[in-house]
């Protein structure tokens, strides 16, 4: 909580206070009401939520908004101060650090990426050159790797999203995703995709399992807390993951007793 609480106040605005007078003709300074916008990251908006209704709850002068958009909108609106935060789950890129020398960088966690399947679907593991074939449409039928036949339906992030960049990098090396995915703009909005549509495979953020949805074996290894945390693939934690940016260290909070 510190961390993120410091940079809460380093990235709020506000309005000055304003003296109002007292009864007894006394000059008393109103307390400034405090906007703090943050904006990015779908995978760490959930942490984001939380953190902001625990910093209200500390300074009830303070109004957080949080947003998504991906994690290039966090960085790039970090960088233009169209938002006091920016949040992203992957590495800032040397371009955009080039681009914006000022942006600060804050990790405020790790996270992983989970690949599921459509819980009708009957394939419980994939080694990743499958997995990799699959994504990039060159495996197109569930019989090709073990299960009942049916046409895959492949789902992604949309370009710009940290864990797609990451889910690139990681699985599918120098090939490319399939261009006939379906795309979404939210690991939310993708996690109802792969469970509401037959076939269907997706990666998402670890943070986003649960009940409804069905994680699959990579090379053996099931996504949970203890592989992730191993650091090793086929599911380590990822560089990155959890990021919030401010450009420079900005302090136009008053202090408070």
């Amino acid at each position: 909580m510190l961390g993120i609480t410091s940079m809460m106040r380093l990235g709020a605005c506000g309005e000055p206070g304003v003296e109002t007078p007292d009864a007894d003709g006394t000059s008393t300074e109103a307390v400034e009401t405090v906007e703090i916008s943050v904006v990015g990251s779908t995978t760490v908006q959930p942490l984001a939520e939380l953190l902001s209704e625990a910093y209200e709850a500390i300074d009830p002068n303070v109004l957080v908004t949080v947003s998504g958009g991906g994690s290039s909108v966090g960085v790039k609106s970090a960088s233009e101060q169209s938002a006091d935060i920016g949040m992203a789950s992957r590495e800032i890129k040397a371009s955009e650090i080039q681009e914006c020398p000022e942006i600060v960088i804050h990790t405020i966690a790790r996270d992983g990426i989970a690949i599921v399947v459509n819980p009708d679907v009957d394939v419980d593991e994939l080694s990743i050159d499958e997995a990799r074939a699959i994504f990039a449409g060159e495996i197109t039928d569930w019989s090709e790797v073990g299960g009942t036949p049916g046409i895959i339906t492949v789902a992604s992030r949309e370009e710009g999203s940290g864990t797609r960049s990451a889910f690139e990098d990681l699985v599918m090396e120098d090939a490319f995703i399939s261009a006939t995915a379906i795309l979404q703009s939210s690991n939310g909005a993708i996690r109802t995709t792969v469970v509401t549509t037959p076939g269907s495979i997706t990666f998402i953020s670890f943070g986003y399992l649960d009940d409804s949805t069905k994680p699959i074996a990579i090379d053996g290894a099931f996504p949970t807390a203890r592989t992730i945390d191993a650091a090793s693939k086929p599911y380590p934690a990822l560089p990155g993951a959890g990021i919030v940016l401010t450009r420079g260290t900005r302090t136009t909070i008053p202090k408070r007793p």
